[in-house]
């Protein structure tokens, strides 16, 4: 089976829907799947959820659709680097679950392994406990936290075979797995695209099984969140 799509377009017009969940890689600006943001807001889509350990920053990455309000609600760990993000929240016109970052890769991964929560220590006494069921264990307290299920997953990656198996390159990895295997259909964007057999079978990533479409972007803008200079 050939998953391989001509272009962003044609992989996304008939999956991106209003009001779903998505789950979207990357980590500040490392491994964002910029070119299908780019056409999830070209699109026109509107009241996404997005499940994202932060936002990109203002004009990059997620910030596109929060700046073009196509988001209504973020479940993120990490909201510092986008202003937009802050004001719309500040303003309440944006819902938002905050996540501890080990948290948020945990609940993609129970919902990619099946599993419908977990307890966990993490974020006992705080906001992120409110509501929550507690349960002591070994004389500690934890909260259940939810597996987090998305309709679609939007995945950056390094390369992919014509069946969907992928590799990802280094920190770029980052939450792109979870994600892959936390959704009902995933899409990647990839910077090559090699036959199959050509991937050494245990350096594959994510497995074809949770790839449904593969997108070649052969010249991904890959930027600096912070650039610092000594002189």
């Amino acid at each position: 089976m050939n998953k391989i799509y001509p272009d962003a377009l044609s992989a996304l017009k008939d999956i991106i829907k209003d009001n779903q969940i998505l789950a979207v890689g990357g980590f500040g600006l490392c491994g964002i799947p910029e070119l299908l943001i780019n056409i999830v807001k070209d699109l026109g889509v509107k009241g996404l959820t997005c499940i994202s350990n932060n936002a990109g920053i203002d004009d990059v990455g997620l910030g596109i659709l929060l700046k073009s309000n196509q988001i209504k609600k973020m479940i993120s760990s990490y909201v510092g680097e986008n202003k937009e993000f802050e004001r719309q929240y500040l303003n309440g016109e944006l819902e938002l679950e905050f996540t501890p970052q080990g948290s948020l890769a945990e609940r993609l991964r129970a919902a990619g392994a099946g599993i419908p929560a977990f307890y966990t220590p993490t974020g006992v006494g705080t906001i992120v406990a409110e509501g929550k069921e507690h349960r002591d264990f070994n004389g500690k307290a934890h909260i259940l936290e939810q597996a987090l299920y998305a309709d679609v997953a939007l995945v950056k990656a390094y390369k992919a075979d014509r069946l969907g198996n992928v590799i990802y390159r280094k920190t770029a990895r980052n939450f792109n797995p979870l994600c892959a295997a936390a959704a009902k259909f995933t899409i990647v964007e990839v910077e090559y695209i090699v036959e199959v057999g050509e991937l050494e079978a245990d350096n594959i990533h994510t497995p074809s099984i949770y790839i449904d479409r593969v997108v070649l972007n052969s010249n991904p803008q890959k930027r600096i969140e912070k650039l610092t200079l000594f002189c």
